[in-house]
């Protein structure tokens, strides 16, 4: 037995399913999650001395690479200050500033612990504004798992084959209308029917949770036009998009501008952090400035928000380099399945990408990706991860690369997945011919 399984068999004795996020686990792939001991650049190395090219970065948190010098230098010169003081600190101001002049939609933001709290405090700023109960989210977007936004969510809920989630009083669940992704007559039949009770719609414009399924523009529309028509708040919870889609957000590419936005991930460089932000007229509504309460220990840690400027600082210059190596990618993986018969298909966004065992050219919601072979990417995650490829282990998730990566990176993934692909084709073969 090896250190990682090791490890894995005591976590299960102190840690509730041996890890402290579900997915982790390995549930949906089988098989134990190796532990990681350390990481560099793109790399992730293991108790176990085993070392993989990451494609999951901290869950799309590692945009520069793992341990960045700049990133850890500003790093330990703000541990060096003290790491929490429960009180201002030019670091916020500095990030909120920043963060602002990157997304036109900002005009003010308040910096919380996670992506969770985001879109939670979010969705309260959204009731409290709007003086309405009601919540409009999306099957398949997972926007965290506060109890109002657990319905419909995609991620590791679906992963495991969770339906909603026990300790969610059915009352509250009852608060949330769950629609499906890109259909822009489900939304206007919602509005029409609840417009005066509905407080927000919150979407993830680019989906990572449902696998990496992109918004199309019509439905973004609909759901601006019915927000405006009815006065509710239009949430993007762009978590996972925010600097990952576009430097300035999903938001930019679709040119449709939200009230409220979430973000975390990125803006945190690899340390717990999250942010929500928007209209001025709607974020003065928060105390100390207004009657919505919202609070946090540690929001707007000094060590969180020096790792957090620091990567956006260095961005910039680097994201057009981080997409260009996404789409060689995507358009590699797709020529080596169709050179094997597979049926699959990969999508890129910026420097998200997605992997669909289906023959399906476009899959635009959940119930479409839910049709996608879960056997042959338990397979094929498998065959990657031994030949040191590290993927999200659930069919459900997004990919994501890095300014580390490499051309010898992409290279040898390419190389990884086409001896992956062929034995999906000689399996599929000796199943067909028994």
């Amino acid at each position: 037995m090896d250190l990682s399984e090791k490890f894995f068999d005591r976590a299960l004795r102190s840690i509730p399913g041996g890890v402290n996020s579900p997915v982790r686990a390995f549930a949906a792939v089988g098989g134990k999650p190796p532990f990681i001991a350390r990481a560099r650049g793109s790399r992730l190395f293991d108790v176990d001395g085993r070392e993989y090219i990451d494609y999951v970065g901290s869950w799309g948190a590692a945009i520069l690479g793992h341990a960045h010098p700049e990133v850890t230098a500003a790093v330990e010169e703000a541990v060096r200050r003290g790491l929490s003081f429960g009180a201002p600190t030019a670091a916020e101001v500095l990030m909120a500033e920043k963060i602002c002049a990157a997304i036109d939609s900002l005009e003010m933001i308040r910096m919380v612990n996670s992506g969770t709290e985001a879109t939670m405090s979010a969705v309260r700023l959204a009731r409290g504004f709007s003086g309405r109960k009601l919540i409009v989210k999306f099957d398949g977007c997972y926007h965290g798992h506060s109890d109002t936004l657990l319905s419909g969510a995609g991620s590791g809920v679906v992963t495991l084959g969770i339906p909603g989630s026990p300790g969610v009083p059915p009352e509250i669940a009852e608060q949330t209308i769950v629609l499906n992704y890109n259909d822009a007559r489900q939304v206007h039949e919602a509005f029409a029917k609840n417009g005066g009770e509905i407080a927000a719609v919150i979407v993830e414009p680019v989906a990572g949770n449902m696998n990496l399924v992109p918004a199309n523009r019509e439905f973004l529309k609909a759901l601006r036009e019915c927000c405006d028509r009815h006065r509710s708040v239009l949430i993007f919870d762009e978590v996972m998009s925010g600097f990952r889609a576009a430097p300035g957000g999903a938001q930019s590419l679709y040119g449709i501008t939200p009230d409220l936005t979430a973000l975390g991930k990125v803006i945190g460089g690899g340390l717990p952090v999250g942010a929500f932000g928007g209209a001025a007229e709607i974020m003065r509504q928060l105390a100390p400035a207004g009657p919505v309460y919202q609070a946090g220990t540690l929001s707007g840690n000094p060590v969180a928000m020096a790792a957090g400027l620091k990567t956006l600082e260095l961005l910039p210059r680097m994201f057009d380099s981080i997409s260009e190596k996404t789409q060689r990618l995507v358009d590699g993986l797709n020529e080596r399945a169709r050179a094997c018969g597979i049926p699959f298909f990969c999508r890129g966004c910026g420097a998200m990408f997605g992997l669909f065992f289906t023959g399906d050219k476009n899959p635009c919601n959940f119930a479409q990706v839910k049709q996608c072979n879960s056997g042959h990417f338990r397979r094929f995650f498998h065959a990657m991860l031994e030949q040191g490829i590290y993927l999200a282990p659930s069919q459900y998730e997004a990919g994501f690369v890095s300014a580390a990566h490499g051309d010898g990176d992409i290279a040898h993934t390419l190389d990884a997945a086409a001896n992956a692909f062929k034995k999906l084709r000689h399996r599929t073969r000796e199943q067909n011919t028994n």
